[in-house]
């Protein structure tokens, strides 16, 4: 937590036209109140706000929706932070004893788009890639997002209506199928119809 609090404290938050901003704003006042309000919910449902990214202001643009990069520890499945989908610089961290617990609170979710697992240990990642109801899996990989040809998009209610839309589930989406079955043989010379079943010889 102390070295993922220090990376969070270093990102330089400033507007998109400056070369060394790293992040910009959120996308409007609603959606910075929303993020803030969150991040209040957090701390009043007893999470730790390990770095709070509420109150920064950019110099010159004290008016620009800006949150800053935030992370909350210790949350549990029943507060807000875990429930609600945040859409901005927020971290929520649940801390699960071991990795069967984190594949049952994952399959314990609602929602099953994509997840990932940090490990040096190949036991480990195979029994998670197993063990997770979950569309999108990364190992060592922190947004597990395939190449375009595979299918973006995840299990249970992270999935609306009966095929992803990438890939080509896409394709079929939008496509009917034909299917065509030929046989064109050889011949030495013109011959009329035949209602004969061509076979193998």
């Amino acid at each position: 937590m102390a070295a993922v609090s220090e990376k969070a404290r270093a990102v330089k938050v400033g507007p998109g036209r400056e070369p060394d901003s790293e992040m910009g704003p959120v996308v409007t006042a609603a959606a910075k109140e929303r993020i803030v309000g969150l991040i209040g919910t957090g701390a009043e449902q007893g999470a730790e706000l390990a770095v709070d990214g509420r109150e920064l202001t950019v110099a010159g643009h004290e008016n620009g929706f800006f949150v800053g990069p935030t992370v909350i520890d210790r949350v549990a499945p029943e507060m807000d932070v875990y429930r609600e989908e945040i859409f901005g610089p927020v971290l929520s961290v649940v801390r699960a004893d071991d990795v069967d617990a984190a594949i049952a609170l994952i399959n314990s979710n609602p929602y099953g788009n994509g997840t990932a697992i940090f490990t040096s240990s190949g036991e480990a990642a195979r029994r998670f890639q197993r063990g997770v109801n979950v569309g999108m899996i990364g190992v060592n990989v922190p947004i597990p997002v395939p190449m375009a040809y595979y299918s973006f998009g995840g299990w249970k209610d992270s999935l609306f209506g009966d095929k992803h839309i990438h890939g080509p589930e896409g394709v079929s989406f939008y496509t009917r199928a034909k299917v065509v079955t030929s046989r064109w043989p050889h011949v030495e010379h013109a011959t009329g119809a035949s209602y004969h079943f061509p076979t193998a010889t």
